[in-house]
């Protein structure tokens, strides 16, 4: 049975506590990894253009036992597009989920995540400046990490009052700050090459058809060492959870680990944004039904939230380019989704989220 998801206040744990924890919370863990790999290999096998399930799985062989020989044609859709674009699915998926958790988790609510602060229109500003003025900035990640980092800044100071960060002003700081930068993107949209423009809007969209195993070797060291990191300090953030006062009581710093904590999230965020496009609501949805399985905890928060995030883009990413003939962004298919869960999520925490219950 799920348990309700409860206020992020939890008593401080030990970081080596994880590996002698509640071991139905390492469970759920183990079992979400096993669903990601069943989900993946299914995705595999999915696509307009039909390939026996029997050869999928022979090309996959191909590339770990030599000798093996597979169809030219198969080879290339089932490695060379499919593989690879799973692969970035699944990393796209764990960047914006883990991150969700992390700012849920220091900003203490649960209606916080990178694209309603404004990260993710900060980072699609940098990587479309990126796209524009290509020799500007030394590449589009870089860029996008940049002004990511900018709109974190510019809402918490916005939403900064008598030296406390206040909840409600956050989030319209972070709407204000994502409508700047989607002006900002309006105007490079106006100035740009048709080629870039094409680019551009097609990349704000979000999707995965422009995967390749280059994005892997560039996203996946970046995504899952940030995401280690983040694990390993999520002690640290379930001690930050309880309140500034209550963490240097404590011991900790609440401003050293929340800067260091905000940076990798917005970190593989901006990745994330920079290599696919915009792809709103992960970042609110997966940690909070990630907490109604495991609890607040961050401990088993952070990695659970990041493998249900993976489930749910490739089962996104595979909608997307089976449902019609012609592919649909997967940011069209998570802000379908995403926006009534938002809004059932206003209507049965509403109170709790905005600090009056």
């Amino acid at each position: 049975m799920m348990e309700k998801a409860r206020p992020f206040t939890i008593r401080p744990t030990h970081p080596d506590s994880i590996l002698f924890g509640d071991r139905r919370k390492m469970l759920t863990i183990f079992v979400m990894a096993a669903i990601l790999l069943i989900v993946s290999l299914i995705a595999m096998t999915l696509g307009v253009y039909r390939i026996p399930v029997t050869e999928v799985y022979a090309v996959l062989l191909s590339h770990i036992v030599p000798g093996m020989e597979v169809t030219r044609l198969h080879d290339t859709i089932v490695w060379s597009m499919r593989f690879p674009r799973i692969l970035l699915a699944i990393l796209v998926g764990i960047a914006l989920a883990s991150a969700g958790a992390v700012y849920q988790g220091c900003f203490r609510n649960p209606l916080v995540e990178p694209f309603i602060l404004g990260v993710s229109a900060g980072a699609a500003f940098g990587a479309g400046l990126g796209i524009v003025i290509p020799h500007f900035f030394l590449s589009i990640q870089i860029s996008a990490f940049l002004f990511g980092a900018v709109a974190v800044v510019a809402a918490s100071f916005l939403a900064r009052m008598n030296g406390k960060l206040a909840i409600v002003p956050l989030i319209l700081a972070g709407v204000i700050i994502g409508s700047v930068f989607d002006g900002m993107v309006s105007i490079l949209k106006y100035v740009a090459t048709d080629a870039a423009l094409r680019t551009i809007v097609f990349w704000i969209m979000g999707g995965f058809y422009y995967a390749s195993w280059s994005d892997i070797m560039v996203n996946g060291p970046l995504i899952l060492g940030s995401f280690a990191i983040l694990i390993l300090l999520g002690w640290k953030l379930n001690i930050l959870s309880m309140g500034d006062e209550e963490a240097r009581t404590l011991g900790v710093n609440p401003d050293r680990f929340k800067v260091l904590l905000i940076a990798l999230a917005t970190l593989i965020t901006a990745v994330a944004v920079s290599t696919v496009g915009i792809i709103a609501w992960v970042g609110l949805m997966m940690p909070h039904a990630t907490r109604m399985i495991v609890g607040p905890d961050h401990r088993y928060v952070i990695p659970v939230a990041g493998l249900l995030g993976a489930i749910y883009l490739i089962v996104c990413d595979t909608l997307a380019r089976t449902l019609i003939m012609s592919e649909i962004p997967v940011g069209i298919i998570t802000s379908i989704i995403g926006a009534p869960y938002l809004f059932y999520l206003l209507r049965t925490r509403g109170k709790w989220a905005f600090g009056e219950g």
